[in-house]
């Protein structure tokens, strides 16, 4: 099982480590960072680099995941990530996106007449490439797999895993990694949170995003 992490400058860390925890334990998994160039890639806080292997490295992945992150604008408009993933899609089981990942899997022309989610801060990074976003936590699509904002992707990666292999495995998993979710505060949506922490928010992640 050749499983693809797509990295980018400044991409969300947790975007792609935390499918990384859960889908590099699947049965006979090859799990694999690729990258425009390889070598260190550069997180979006600056204090984590990961080494990725060369696009050219893994051409037919049968699992893709594009995290999200300040970069994902960059990317969806990088000739080179774009031609790798439109061909890596035609022969892959699963081609994913976490937060606003899935705004190169729209760039890339993957999410046409399908549904998707994104980062709730960031419908419109879908609306310009003609995807409407539905603010679902997970939504699969056929074989395309879309999660909303960063810790949706263990989530995805769970429910994936349960398709790929089978309920109790993920659920094995889950328990492994002690994914039982217990949060200090319960405003983890924009429609649990007060709308001035939601709009401090929005304000502050497109700010550092450089969106106006």
């Amino acid at each position: 099982m050749k499983i693809a992490i797509l990295l980018y400058d400044r991409f969300t860390a947790l975007d792609g480590i935390g499918p990384y925890e859960v889908l590099s334990r699947l049965p006979d998994a090859n799990l694999s960072f690729v990258a425009k160039t390889q070598g260190p890639v550069e997180s979006d806080t600056g204090f984590l680099k990961i080494v990725a292997e060369p696009l050219s490295s893994l051409t037919d992945p049968d699992i893709i995941v594009v995290p999200g992150g300040p970069g994902s604008e960059a990317a969806a408009a990088d000739p080179v990530i774009l031609g790798w993933l439109r061909r890596a899609h035609e022969s892959s089981r699963w081609t994913t996106s976490v937060c606003t990942g899935s705004e190169v899997l729209a760039a890339a022309g993957l999410l046409a007449g399908l549904e998707a989610t994104t980062h709730w801060a960031f419908p419109d990074r879908l609306e310009k490439h003609g995807v409407r976003p539905i603010g679902r936590r997970v939504v699969f699509q056929g074989k395309v797999v879309t999660a909303a904002g960063v810790s949706s992707g263990i989530d995805m990666a769970l429910a994936l895993t349960a398709r790929e292999v089978s309920d109790e495995f993920a659920q094995a998993l889950q328990l492994g990694i002690e994914y039982d979710p217990q949060p200090p505060f319960d405003v983890g949506s924009p429609e649990k949170a007060p709308p001035a922490l939601v709009e401090l928010v929005r304000g502050t992640m497109r700010a550092a995003d450089g969106a106006s």
